[in-house]
């Protein structure tokens, strides 16, 4: 090494001492808020597999987040989050609430309601399940989704735009995509009139 080059360049070190220490600071708060996120994983997203050399590791998951984002018929957007993450908030220091994200069983299917003239169209994303396994409950104004079964659990509650007749709906289910269709209601009179003798 050239003797006209800086001592701190020699030693491998920033001249800079004080940013070392920040970014090592920075560095071990993002390992303990990894580890605290590892804590609060349930056993269930948490699975052990043995590698050829006898070692063990340890794989969390899988994790899904996600959002859609589409325009309402108010011309306002619409943000809808799906996944199994779902954030939260735990205690911290000073007694202050810091923002946490916490891991669930169950994900939150992605679900686009489409209204139309004469009737409303759902559309959920649920990969990886059986026709069997999926469960629709229906309301006049509230559909709910159910799967429970041993590899991927899902549910989600929709609120639909307008009353529907339950008897009409018809459903399928290709590719991962289940598509239900519900005719909506007629809208019944608000009285009726009374005769008069």
């Amino acid at each position: 090494m050239s003797d006209d080059m800086p001592e701190w360049f020699k030693r491998g070190r920033s001249p800079f001492g004080w940013m070392d220490k920040w970014f090592s600071d920075f560095d071990q708060v993002f390992e303990r808020m990894f580890e605290d996120m590892a804590k609060g994983i349930q056993t269930d997203s948490m699975k052990e597999r043995k590698l050829p050399d006898g070692s063990t590791v340890r794989q969390f998951g899988p994790f899904v987040y996600g959002y859609s984002m589409s325009m309402g018929p108010d011309g306002k957007p619409i943000i809808q989050e799906f996944g199994n993450v779902k954030q939260s908030k735990r205690p911290g220091l000073f007694g202050m609430d810091q923002p946490s994200l916490e891991p669930t069983e169950t994900r939150e299917p992605l679900v686009d309601v489409i209204n139309e003239a004469e009737q409303v169209r759902v559309l959920a994303e649920l990969p990886g399940v059986e026709k069997s396994d999926i469960k629709t409950t229906i309301a006049e104004n509230a559909l709910t989704i159910r799967v429970d079964s041993q590899n991927r659990k899902y549910y989600k509650e929709i609120e639909l735009p307008a009353d529907v007749d339950p008897d009409s709906s018809k459903a399928s289910y290709n590719n991962g995509v289940l598509e239900i269709a519900l005719r909506k209601q007629k809208a019944k009179p608000k009285g009726r009139e009374i005769r008069i003798d």
